[in-house]
């Protein structure tokens, strides 16, 4: 696939462990995310877990983030912007994040 460029998600699974910090983060990541090209495409509350067998720590909600690209979501989430986030996030919930090309 030479030549074609592919998009890339990104996917978050959280334990949140901070209601008012995560409200915080959340009103806050949107806009790093942005600069970088990408959009959050779907957040969620996780009602059926159907398989674990990789055994993962319990997580309750979900999101969802396409970039351009592999560049695109790696410089975001090494960017000075969301690393100013790191702080409040680590106090709002466990996280398990992620990037796939599709």
């Amino acid at each position: 696939m030479t030549g074609i460029a592919m998009s890339t998600k990104v996917i978050g699974l959280m334990q949140l462990e901070d209601l008012a910090a995560f409200e915080d983060y959340r009103s806050r990541v949107s806009q790093t995310v942005e600069i970088y090209k990408g959009k959050i495409v779907s957040r969620g509350i996780v009602t059926d877990l159907f398989w674990n067998e990789l055994g993962c720590n319990a997580f309750g909600t979900f999101v969802e983030l396409e970039f351009p690209s592999q560049l695109d979501a790696q410089t975001w989430v090494h960017s000075q912007e969301y690393q100013n986030l790191v702080a409040v996030r680590s106090k709002a919930m466990k996280l398990t994040l992620f990037a796939g090309t599709i």
